[in-house]
């Protein structure tokens, strides 16, 4: 398998844009797009040009873009009210209309096996991550439904604790780590073949995660906190470590709050502000006052604290940071376009810029083999290891 991957580097103009990349062995594996959240907020036929989005196929080719995994997103909020799994299947159909829709712009992706045979032509290849396991309700036979859809790496929790793991936002922690569920799921999906994503967990659910995971684990969006103290929701080096041990990779965000410790500070801010907005509301309800307007809140909030800006040497200062701490194998890209409400650095805007990502890489130094692999080839090795792990083949 390992000579497969190699080989996919190495493919040539049907898996890559090679007049963007400038050479034609760099194949880009993004493992986070929120396009499908964004599709059901508002149809766009992201076959065709969608400059108000930042993925579409003729950007996603202009930037050589091959793999994209379509971020399957439910929320708290969502999980609370029972609607997670109807609203995860509504964007994986979404993701199948959109294939459908252009079988010769896209095509699903259920195996790093059927890249180059899937690739050929010049699609751009969908495979599934979700992010949060809300859908799974309290069911792992769930499991096995979702991989059938194509699901192929789960976040285990995402703003707020769920029924498998604590967030890294939640200010108190309800299962210190994972949940009794959360630990069945780990092994149930190493048994399936379905990637863990220790994104967004609390570092006791992460620590935890990866160390009963028996195959590599990924963070499939997490930039690194050595560059943004305090901020837990990018990766810990101790936690860096340990997925780098176990074989895995850390794929860097790129929205602004993400690599900039002026704007992880601020998003830090807001989750310990919602979480005070939360008690008062609850108290509120005790004492049978009316409710405070959270619209206003959070308006007010964000009048306080505007956005901070940056620029692609953030992402590049915390891709260098991670190679210094765990290596080149074991680091690579997890964009969050779509998902960070347009609040990216300049020179990193949409998925047509990965050019001058590879192109800093080159500026800074890195081989052509590390390029290939950060852009893309550690996160196919990946999945082919917990695809090879398996009890249940594709």
């Amino acid at each position: 398998m390992k000579r497969l991957i190699a080989l996919f580097w190495l493919a040539g103009p049907a898996l890559a844009c090679a007049h963007a990349q400038e050479r034609a062995d760099i194949m880009v594996v993004d493992t986070h797009i929120d396009a499908p959240t964004e599709v059901l907020d508002g149809w766009t036929d992201l076959g065709q040009p969608a400059p108000e989005r930042e993925f579409d196929y003729p950007r996603a080719r202009a930037g050589g873009l091959t793999v994209a995994f379509m971020s399957i997103y439910t929320s708290a909020e969502q999980d609370l009210a029972g609607e997670a799994a109807a609203v995860a299947h509504r964007q994986i159909d979404a993701v199948e209309a959109l294939a459908g829709r252009h079988p010769d712009r896209f095509a699903l992706l259920r195996s790093p096996k059927d890249v180059p045979r899937l690739a050929a032509g010049g699609r751009v290849l969908l495979p599934l991550g979700m992010e949060n396991a809300a859908p799974l309700g309290k069911d792992l036979s769930a499991l096995q439904a979702f991989r059938d859809r194509g699901i192929r790496y789960i976040t285990l929790a995402h703003g707020a604790a769920n029924a498998f793991a604590d967030s890294s936002y939640d200010i108190e922690k309800k299962w210190g780590g994972l949940s009794p569920l959360g630990r069945q799921a780990v092994a149930e999906m190493n048994r399936l073949g379905i990637m863990v994503d220790v994104s967004h967990l609390s570092d006791q659910a992460a620590a935890q995660a990866i160390a009963l995971s028996r195959v590599p684990v990924i963070a499939s969006h997490s930039s690194f906190r050595g560059l943004t103290p305090g901020f837990e929701r990018n990766i810990g080096d101790e936690l860096a470590r340990a997925v780098a041990a176990k074989g895995g990779v850390v794929q860097v965000a790129f929205g602004t709050n993400f690599v900039d410790a002026r704007g992880a500070a601020n998003l830090q801010g807001l989750y310990q502000a919602r979480n005070d907005f939360n008690k008062r509301a609850a108290q509120r309800r005790e004492q049978g006052l009316p409710p405070e307007d959270r619209k206003a809140f959070e308006a007010h909030w964000r009048r306080e604290h505007p956005r901070v800006s940056t620029t692609l040497e953030a992402v590049l200062d915390h891709i260098d940071y991670g190679v210094r701490l765990i290596g080149a194998d074991h680091v690579g890209i997890g964009s969050d376009f779509d998902g960070v409400g347009g609040n990216l650095p300049d020179g990193l805007r949409s998925v047509a810029d990965y050019p001058a990502l590879v192109a800093g890489l080159r500026r800074r130094g890195y081989s052509e083999r590390d390029v290939a692999g950060i852009m893309g080839g550690n996160l196919l090795r990946v999945w082919s290891e917990v695809e090879d792990g398996a009890g249940t083949k594709p």
